[in-house]
């Protein structure tokens, strides 16, 4: 069964760092882009980060560029969000999702997210 796990989330303070993962396995993960999206209470689910599947590409939101790099490696079958500099406004759960390269328009593969939580 194909399966995508997210870890690294947790309680850090404003201006700290996190880096979270995505571990995927049972299905193709070097053919599929990855995705990091997060949504936080009584908000819209929004699109934070985006790699294609050979890791040439990247594309942020205005909200994190410069602060979160996404990174992924084939082999392990993994993929990284680093996020620098964090903010309350950052507080979400965040999740990782595969969509493949031929069908972009997919919903693809989703994890059930790790929390992050900014605050003092």
């Amino acid at each position: 069964q194909v399966q995508i796990v997210e870890s690294g989330g947790g309680l850090v303070q404003p201006g700290g760092s996190l880096r979270l993962s995505c571990v995927a396995s049972r299905f193709s993960f070097s053919n599929y882009a990855v995705r990091w999206h997060r949504q936080a209470p009584g908000k819209e689910r929004e699109l934070v980060a985006h790699i294609n599947n050979a890791g040439s590409i990247t594309n942020y939101a205005d909200s994190v560029k410069g602060r979160f790099i996404i990174s992924r490696d084939n082999p392990k079958n993994t993929a990284y969000l680093i996020m620098n500099n964090l903010k309350p406004e950052d507080t979400a759960l965040y999740y990782c999702n595969a969509v493949p390269r031929w069908d972009p328009q997919s919903s693809g593969y989703w994890g059930q997210g790790t929390q992050v939580t900014v605050s003092s």
